[in-house]
This record gives structure tokens, C-alpha cells and sequence, in this order.
């Protein structure tokens, strides 16, 4: 048993450079998160095959994904770092999750149904459909006590705590049964363009969506183009001002200031002023960040090496982990 909690959280490398609403809604809290916590996070990259991917574009956007991890502030001495499909016990757990999971159980999954709605039956893979699966193996084999996730995420958790049970039931104490650890004060943030949208790759217009990596005067034009309201007043309601509601949470957000503290310095002023400063906060803010990424990126030999080491951290606990689960399932042994 960890002397501290230990959690376990993993990022897609589909996407080249995050976006703001994956730093502030997740990366952020990662690294806080390792400080208080034993904390295991990975780039999976088995997820992001559900899909189709170009080889090279996956191979080079894992790499990205982990070097803007470190730029974020991940430590690699407070924390285990690695890449999923480093550490194959994943898929070998996965299957065993999968045979001790229901059809229909499986069918549930909300994100799955959405999924494949949106892109039709033929075009579903069946990895899609258990992806949830390899989640529940993810968080099992690290016996992580929890799971940092959002609300939408929050089935896929009680479905790997129901399956921990179960197998538990079955074969004998063998899993950590995970909590959710739902991070309630994330920041929400919003498309800039339709701020009734969550910002998204895949739902976000171009001038809506902050790249990290975009060049840091593209993301100042884009909150100085950010859509407001016919109001002038700048003051925190998200129902009827969602647009100025949703820069005064980025500027909250990445200064550290009270959505009161703002509303106060930017009393009988233009949204001009708020765009103008909170554009300059931007740039203060994604410069280093990129330098820092790109340094990681220059130097691809060192960032394989951080790799490696967290790899080997991860397969020390997932060897483990499946060693006894194959032999409560009464696997005969592997002579060597």
C-alpha cells in the first residue's frame, strides 16, 4: 500500500499542441496533483488507434503530448511519467477485463454511443467499443486509490470499480477499488468564438480554439477577436454573458486574481481593455511554455531517456500486478 494516494490519469497524443482548456481542466491539476500524491501519468497512445492514425504523425505527437507534459510541470522525480504502449501489461490486462465484462455493460458506455453515432456502425471499431475496457486495466493495474476525471468520464470509473469488485468477488482480493476524484474546481473553458461550447478540437472553430504551440500573437488576436455581448459591462454571468464570463475565468485562471478582484479593476472600463490585457497575460503566459516544449523536442534523445525510466517505474507496479492476477485466475506459470 502507497504511503500517499496514488492516482492515475492518461492524455491522447492525437492532437499535436493541447489546447488551453486541456491545461487548465486537466494538465494543471496534474501537476498539483503530484505533489500530494503518488502520481502515474501517461500519454496513450493504445487509445488513440480507436481510430485511424498516419504512423509518423502518432509517433511525433506522443512525443509532443510528453514534452509539453514536462513544459507543464511534470517532474519526473515527483512523478511517473511515461508512454502506454511502453508497458504491455496494459493490453494483457485489458483482455482479462474483457472477459469478465458484459455485452450489454459495455454497450452502456455513454461516450462509446456518442462516438459511433457520430460516425456510423461500419465506421465503429471494436476497439472503440472497448476502449472503456482498456481504461478500467489503465487504472487497475496500478492499483491507483483515484482517478482524476471530469463528469463525463465518471462512468468509466464505475465501471472500473464494478469490475474490481467483481473480480475481487470471484478470485480473491487482488484489485485497489478506484474513487473518482472529480476536479470541481476546474476551470470550464469555453469556445472564443460560441461560448455555449466547451473548447474542443473537434468542436471548436480555428479562432476559437488556443493552441499552446500556435505562435503566441496568433493567441493574442484571437482573444482580442473573442466574442462578447452587446453589453458593456464586464461582470462574472455565465448564463447571460457567457462570452466576457469566459475570459474573465481564463484571466482568473492563469493569474491567480478573483473573478471579484477582476471585476473590480476593470469597473466603467471597455471589453477592450479586458481583451487588450488578458491577450498580453496569454502571451506572458504560452512564450515559455513553447520554449520549454520545444527544448524537449530538440533533444529527442533525453526525452526517450525520461521515457524509459518512467516506463520501468509504471512496469515494476504492472508486472506485479498482473503476475497475481494471472495466478488467481489459475494461469499455469511460465517456466523460465
Amino acid at each position: 500500500m502507497a504511503l500517499v494516494p496514488r492516482v492515475l490519469s492518461g492524455i491522447q497524443p492525437t492532437a499535436g499542441s493541447f489546447h488551453l482548456g486541456n491545461y487548465l481542466g486537466a494538465v494543471r491539476q496534474w501537476v498539483a496533483l503530484q505533489e500530494s500524491h503518488d502520481a502515474f501519468y501517461m500519454v496513450v497512445d493504445l487509445h488513440a488507434i480507436t481510430v485511424p492514425q498516419d504512423p509518423a504523425e502518432l509517433r511525433a505527437n506522443t512525443r509532443i503530448a510528453a514534452a509539453q507534459l514536462l513544459a507543464a510541470g511534470l517532474d519526473p522525480e515527483r512523478c511517473t511519467l511515461f508512454v502506454q504502449s511502453h508497458v504491455p501489461e496494459h493490453a494483457q490486462l485489458a483482455w482479462v477485463m474483457n472477459c469478465l465484462t458484459g455485452f450489454g455493460e459495455a454497450g452502456r458506455m455513454t461516450q462509446f454511443k456518442d462516438k459511433s453515432a457520430k460516425q456510423g456502425t461500419d465506421r465503429t471499431s471494436v476497439g472503440l467499443f472497448t476502449y472503456p475496457i482498456l481504461q478500467v486495466a489503465d487504472i487497475l493495474l496500478y492499483q491507483a486509490h483515484q482517478v482524476p476525471v471530469g463528469e463525463d468520464q465518471r462512468q468509466h470509473v464505475e465501471l472500473t470499480r464494478d469490475l474490481a469488485e467483481r473480480f475481487n468477488g470471484r478470485y480473491g482480493e487482488t484489485f485497489t477499488i478506484p474513487a473518482p476524484y472529480i476536479l470541481k474546481e476546474t476551470a470550464k473553458i469555453y469556445d472564443l468564438q460560441d461560448p455555449s461550447i466547451k473548447m474542443s478540437k473537434s468542436a471548436s472553430s480555428p479562432k476559437g480554439l488556443i493552441n499552446l504551440l500556435d505562435e503566441p500573437k496568433s493567441s493574442a488576436k484571437k482573444i482580442k477577436s473573442a466574442v462578447t455581448d452587446t453589453d458593456t459591462v464586464i461582470r462574472f454571468d455565465a448564463e447571460n454573458k457567457p462570452g466576457v464570463s469566459n475570459l474573465l475565468t481564463i484571466y482568473s485562471t492563469l493569474t491567480g486574481a478573483s473573478i471579484a478582484e477582476l471585476e473590480q479593476k476593470y469597473e466603467g472600463k471597455m471589453y477592450g481593455a479586458l481583451k487588450t490585457d488578458l491577450a498580453d497575460v496569454m502571451v506572458e503566459f504560452v512564450t515559455p511554455f513553447r520554449d520549454r516544449t520545444q527544448a524537449y523536442l530538440d533533444d529527442p534523445e533525453t526525452l526517450d531517456a525520461v521515457l524509459a525510466k518512467g516506463a520501468e517505474k509504471a512496469r515494476a507496479v504492472a508486472a506485479e500486478t498482473l503476475a497475481t492476477t494471472y495466478d488467481r485466475l489459475g494461469f499455469l506459470p511460465a517456466k523460465h
